[in-house]
């Protein structure tokens, strides 16, 4: 009798694992918070993804938060806050210098998309000295367009013009409409609107060739040894995401269109042909040589930075098991 009653008890047990209802418990997605840092279309491999809801789809329950500008994003990722977030890899680079422990896990932009704008009266690159020009922050992606426009054009930032942190692009914008600064390094769709009010283009900083990680997706190694699993779906999602991006035109623009609040459809279609068709890679494999104009640059003025190899900002395994898994060739043939 005794035996009967365990064995029924045991069977009570299964039925309650399997049930429908507990296996719905068991794939609820997991929630996390992920950081975008501009208002800008670097950021739509994030917005896409998210609201097709892809990253649903691969068992994570996105909430998105936004924080204008790479360092205030990183900072952010590194008090644990959020779990994972698209910025600048410069900033992981630079946050990795100073004691943090961040990792680059899949890329995005790679090319550097802002133009130095500028006061009608301003002419040259030349004509910025003694003048003051306005960023997002310092560290910032802005920030790095900016020091290599300066160095290229034999500007000393600081020494020769004033450099302004002014906390996101629409906040530039008003910067530079509101006479704050003469010229700001804006995204490349804020200087079509800024080119629209007659301000001038100075520099197209993406046409100089500079292999840069100007929107990376990161997260921090100590979140990865906790969460792994949930990094690898979200990396799923985030790729699955581009190649949804790529192939479905009209959803995407109206994504474009609801976060960068602009309706003209034309301006929005442009950005979409120029962020999602051309700087977003198919296959987001972070960028080495990236990350090594990021070690050049900052090894002017920090030792650390000369000696430090690349590979220990990066984190390619989630990407690399995508492409081993044929999950990435099944996606695109």
């Amino acid at each position: 009798m005794k035996q009967q009653i365990k064995f029924a008890f045991a069977l009570f047990l299964v039925a309650i694992l399997i049930s429908p209802s507990n296996a719905q418990l068991r794939s609820v997605p997991e929630k996390i918070r992920v950081v975008y840092s501009a208002i800008g279309a670097s950021q739509s491999t994030l917005w896409i993804p998210y609201e097709a809801g892809i990253f649903r789809k691969n068992g994570v329950d996105v909430e998105l938060l936004y924080v204008g500008g790479g360092s205030r994003a990183s900072q952010v990722l590194v008090s644990g806050d959020v779990a994972m977030g698209v910025f600048s890899g410069a900033t992981v680079v630079s946050a990795n210098l100073a004691g943090a422990d961040l990792a680059i896990i899949a890329a995005g932009t790679d090319v550097l998309p802002f133009i130095l704008v500028a006061h009608p009266d301003v002419k040259r690159v030349e004509d910025l000295r003694g003048k003051k020009i306005g960023i997002t922050r310092f560290g910032s992606t802005t920030d790095f367009a900016l020091r290599f426009v300066a160095n290229k054009w034999g500007i000393k930032p600081e020494a020769d013009i004033g450099i302004l942190q002014l906390g996101g692009q629409p906040e530039m914008m008003a910067g530079l409409v509101g006479g704050t600064v003469q010229a700001a390094m804006l995204n490349a769709e804020f200087a079509v609107l800024a080119k629209r009010e007659g301000y001038t283009q100075l520099v197209d900083v993406a046409s100089l060739g500079l292999p840069f990680p100007t929107g990376t997706l990161n997260t921090s190694r100590a979140y990865i040894r906790k969460n792994e699993d949930v990094v690898r779906r979200l990396v799923r999602g985030y790729v699955e995401g581009i190649h949804f991006a790529k192939n479905r035109r009209e959803f995407s623009v109206s994504v474009l269109t609801k976060y960068l609040k602009n309706q003209d459809l034309a301006f929005v279609n442009a950005v979409y042909d120029m962020y999602i068709q051309q700087f977003i890679p198919k296959v987001p494999n972070p960028s080495l040589d990236a990350v090594r104009t990021v070690l050049r640059q900052l090894g002017e003025k920090d030792p650390k930075a000369r000696v430090a190899a690349p590979q220990q900002f990066v984190e390619p395994r989630f990407m690399q098991e995508l492409e081993k898994e044929g999950f990435i060739q099944q996606l695109w043939k």
